[in-house]
């Protein structure tokens, strides 16, 4: 879903910096390399669903030659900076997550919703105050076939000698396409408990935290958690349970 991947973004993105600057206002850690390691994120089944399902997730933090970088579930290229690189824009692609119908109990019986990817241009703007970051994105395979926006603001909560947390608030606005495929019920998938349901544009809210702990000489404790609060758009599907979903994250990263 794209509320996941927008949310798994959020949670990761702002907790390793893509590029080793003094500003240290989405930071949480302080990188002299690379960081990779392996994490488990928490997250609801299917679309609206109040179960929650546990995925195991890399946890990567890789960037080549200040340009090219690899961050959790994103990759990506910055093509343009300003000349103190507060500003800096560029290309990204980001990992969308599907769900298997059966895992949903109002779900069961409809198609499964695929994995995609969508890719389009990144802005991010760090301040003295915190980081805005806006991303506009479209499915690059066959999937929805949708688009969506997103704006982000991260600021820095503590900035200990060893624990380092952040804020950060969201909104993401997904097309009349993006969130029919997601929260849609086809004609062919209604049934007399689930009515078919065409869902229109809209936007939904993000608000959250993450944050490091240091462990050992090259190791981090990694933390994220996130509730999202779904649109009418999306929330008025009657596959959906509840409306607000959240999303946690935890997992361990080395530097090289």
């Amino acid at each position: 879903m794209r509320t996941l991947a927008v949310s798994l973004a959020a949670l990761c993105l702002p907790a390793f910096a893509t590029e080793r600057i003094d500003l240290q206002t989405e930071t949480a850690i302080p990188r002299s390399g690379n960081l990779y390691g392996i994490g488990v994120g928490v997250l609801p089944a299917t679309s609206g669903s109040d179960e929650l399902k546990a995925m195991v997730l890399p946890v990567i933090q890789a960037s080549y030659g200040e340009r090219f970088y690899i961050n959790a579930l994103r990759a990506g290229v910055w093509l343009a900076d300003s000349d103190d690189r507060r500003v800096r824009f560029g290309l990204a692609a980001d990992a969308r997550f599907g769900w298997k119908a059966e895992d949903g109990r109002r779900t069961r019986g409809m198609d499964d919703r695929d994995f995609a990817v969508d890719i389009g241009p990144a802005l991010r703007w760090q301040t003295d105050y915190g980081t805005f970051n806006a991303q506009w994105g479209f499915d690059a395979g066959s999937a929805s076939k949708g688009q969506s926006a997103q704006l982000q603001f991260v600021r820095a909560i503590i900035r200990g000698p060893r624990l380092r947390l952040n804020g950060l608030l969201g909104v993401t606005w997904n097309d009349g396409r993006m969130n029919d495929y997601y929260f849609g019920v086809s004609a062919r998938e209604a049934t007399p408990d689930r009515p078919a349901y065409r869902a229109g544009a809209g936007t939904q809210l993000q608000a959250g935290i993450n944050g490091a702990w240091p462990m050992g000489n090259q190791g981090s404790l990694l933390f994220g958690l996130m509730a999202t609060r779904l649109g009418s758009a999306q929330a008025d599907s009657p596959i959906v349970e509840t409306r607000i979903q959240p999303l946690a994250y935890a997992g361990y990263g080395w530097t090289f």
